[in-house]
């Protein structure tokens, strides 16, 4: 995998991705950004809440479980120092459809975060990762 990251000004950069999609990421104004996209440091939790909403709606689908949608939010704290490491992460999902069973979305939640998140292993290497999980009726 190669991607391409290509300064505008300031702390602004684009990212190219593998698969031919850009976005925009800028800093802070008081950092000299324009507040133009994502900092970089939110870009790796967008990236463990897509990885992990990915899997979890994967193994249910194929458990053939009526889900209608899924939701993941995301809490992070990161060291006070340099290089200000995410110390401690907490995703919650929350995942609605028609009689879920409990015991499959928490084998969902667990197989995403155990064996299959890229993202979600390779940040708890750095951070201590909590999972939580609420189920909703669509």
């Amino acid at each position: 995998m190669k991607t391409r990251i290509q300064w505008l000004e300031n702390v602004a950069f684009v990212g190219e991705s593998p698969s031919g999609h850009a976005l925009v990421m800028d800093g802070a104004p008081e950092q000299g950004g324009r507040n133009l996209g994502p900092r970089p440091m939110e870009m790796l939790l967008l990236g463990l809440g897509g990885c992990t909403a990915f899997d979890v709606v994967q193994i249910l689908q194929k458990a053939r479980q009526p889900i209608s949608d899924c939701e993941v939010e995301i809490s992070a704290e990161r060291a006070e120092d340099f290089p200000k490491v995410f110390t401690a992460i907490h995703v919650h999902f929350i995942v609605t459809g028609d009689k879920l069973s409990e015991k499959q979305v928490a084998r969902a939640v667990d197989l995403s975060a155990e064996k299959y998140c890229s993202a979600s292993i390779m940040l708890g290497k750095t951070a201590r990762i909590t999972h939580d999980f609420e189920i909703r009726t669509a």
